[in-house]
């Protein structure tokens, strides 16, 4: 996925972004977002942006609700 780094990237993208990293890697939702704060954001919160990064936490918590209530 190619990011531009002018942009803010939004919530759908890291849902995307997480998903694709879930099913491709079989992680979890932890795995996957260790796997992105690594990779994607090289480490560094504030790597493209903070409003960047609220973005990235949003898709998490709505990842989160949304595999909570698969597994009930």
């Amino acid at each position: 996925m190619t990011v531009n780094h002018a942009s803010v990237l939004t919530k759908d993208y890291f849902i995307a972004y997480l998903k694709l990293i879930m099913n491709s890697r079989e992680y979890t939702l932890v795995e996957a977002k260790e796997f992105a704060f690594d990779f994607f954001f090289k480490g560094d919160m504030e790597h493209y942006d903070t409003s960047t990064w609220l973005q990235f936490e949003k898709a998490i918590k709505e990842l989160d609700k949304t595999i909570s209530k698969i597994e009930v």
